[in-house]
């Protein structure tokens, strides 16, 4: 006789059901796992035995055979200890099967019978849920599972004779409930910035419409200053949002005691981060920074130190919008939509275009070292602006600039017009102008004669690339909406044609 439990392999963010079928014959004493099992489910063999023997149980003098199907899907992971385990207790009659068959199983066993944590709950909670079915997981995890409704039954175990005594009626668990997020905290506050007026302007636009930004400035101008002020002027995360970004922290291990914020993710990789670091692979083809970015922010400081390659490989899911990482035997997809915000120095010295400094190398100095950074990475920024340095004096002189409150609530009147305005054209997966296809940026501009003069003339004298054409577009249509204006008229052209200039002229 076979018996059957649920559970799931991870591909991605999607959880894909997993039949483990277990099977006790007479024969030679033997426990076997196929079905592709990578080296750690191979090894629960060990796990399974001991944690049995811990609960008052002992694996049979038989031929065990263990099959996860389908069969040609790679299995990864720890967290078919537990599914494996109870499969062995219904083939032994320890539990009647009944009581587990409506139920998905993850969890690890520990040697003395605990079930301990594992990533890839709430997936694996929403799939069970979408599948009508109940959801047994590591006690530590079972307010991770909480989140995906109130009417999935959970039972969240610490060990395995707690989930028996459970099953049997002896000891009810109580079911886990999802943990308040603490009070948000979105960072420090723009009013602690001094002067630097362009810079912050630029940042609100960027905010507004969901814009790619770079910043280019001496050592100490305010950059990182500005880029980690950048999430107090963002507005919180939509319930569609907030489920995808926890589903991609809880499949990266990132969601500790089962508590989730509604505060869009900032993620600041090193420049020495690996292309895999950034995008996302490895052996078990984890999600990368890019990906941990989704709906959120990534910020890229010193720019050109970065490896080229890495950089370069940003820029296909700047444009699609999720990255795409294909092996010999998987192909994953994960979500990337994030916004990206760089800084950089103008050249290696870091003081090139300062009033009084002279490089010993020139102009070399600062075409080498912007020219790091390819022409097609560039040509996916929207806004470029130059951010000068700020001395002692500017510091003592200039009054505290505007917070973050004033600035998120203009930022998120704008992003309010954006939503309802692609939702009544059927957009519905567009929210922000930077996330606009060419087709539907031009249909919602629709620059007027004079307008398409400047335009015209801006792209005959700097050579614009169509794709930076549609670009200006989303950003002037972004000054429109934060000046409240239907219509995109020649001044929010000019401006965002001065913005992505900087980029030809720097």
């Amino acid at each position: 006789m076979t018996t059957r439990i649920t559970t799931v392999a991870f591909q991605g963010i999607e959880a894909v059901p997993v039949d483990v079928q277990v099977q006790i014959s007479p024969g030679t004493p033997k426990f076997n796992i196929v079905g592709l099992p990578d080296k750690a489910v191979g090894e629960s063999r060990e796990r399974v035995r001991a944690a049995l023997i811990a609960s008052g149980l002992a694996l049979p003098a038989k031929h065990i055979a263990i099959n996860l199907a389908p069969a040609d899907l790679p299995k990864e992971g720890s967290h078919y200890d537990l599914p494996i385990a109870l499969g062995l207790m219904v083939a032994m009659g320890a539990i009647p099967g009944d009581m587990v068959e409506r139920f998905m199983v993850l969890g690890e066993l520990a040697l003395d019978g605990r079930v301990t944590a594992v990533t890839g709950i709430l997936p694996a909670a929403i799939a069970a849920n979408a599948r009508d079915m109940g959801i047994i997981c590591p006690a530590p995890c079972g307010a991770e599972a909480a989140w995906a409704g109130e009417e999935i039954d959970i039972i969240a175990p610490p060990s395995l004779l707690a989930l028996v005594n459970h099953l049997a009626g002896r000891q009810i668990a109580a079911r886990p409930q999802p943990v308040p997020a603490l009070p948000g905290n979105s960072g420090p506050d723009l009013a602690d910035l001094r002067g630097q007026e362009t810079a912050r302007r630029a940042l609100e636009v960027a905010a507004a419409g969901g814009h790619n930004f770079l910043m280019v400035g001496p050592p100490g101008a305010g950059k990182s200053m500005l880029a980690a002020r950048l999430p107090s002027i963002l507005p919180p995360l939509s319930p569609r949002e907030l489920l995808d970004v926890s589903m991609i922290q809880s499949i990266a291990g990132a969601i500790k005691g089962g508590q989730i914020s509604d505060i869009r993710p900032f993620r600041a990789p090193h420049h020495s981060a690996s292309m895999a670091a950034l995008v996302g692979g490895g052996l078990k083809v984890k999600p990368g920074e890019v990906s941990l970015a989704h709906n959120g922010v990534l910020f890229l400081d010193e720019l050109p130190e970065f490896q080229p390659q890495a950089l370069d490989s940003l820029r296909q899911p700047l444009e699609s919008g999720e990255t795409v990482i294909a092996r010999a035997n998987a192909r994953v997809t994960y979500p990337a939509r994030f916004q990206l915000v760089a800084a950089m120095n103008p050249c290696k010295c870091g003081m090139a275009g300062t009033p009084g400094h002279t490089c010993r190398r020139g102009d070399k100095c600062a075409t080498d070292y912007q020219g790091r950074v390819s022409g097609p990475f560039l040509d996916r920024i929207d806004i470029r602006i130059d951010v000068p340095a700020v001395s002692a004096a500017d510091m003592i002189a200039s009054e505290p600039g505007e917070s973050s409150a004033a600035v998120a609530d203009r930022v998120a009147k704008a992003r309010d017009i954006q939503r309802n305005r692609y939702a009544a054209l059927g957009a519905n997966d567009v929210f922000t102008n930077s996330g606009a296809g060419s087709a539907l940026i031009e249909q919602v501009v629709a620059p007027d004669s004079e307008s398409r003069d400047l335009l015209l003339r801006a792209a005959e004298t700097f050579q614009l690339s169509a794709r930076a054409y549609h670009r200006v577009l989303k950003v002037a249509r972004t000054l429109a909406d934060l000046a409240g204006s239907e219509k995109v008229a020649r001044p929010h052209i000019a401006e965002a044609l001065s913005y992505r200039l900087n980029m030809v002229s720097g």
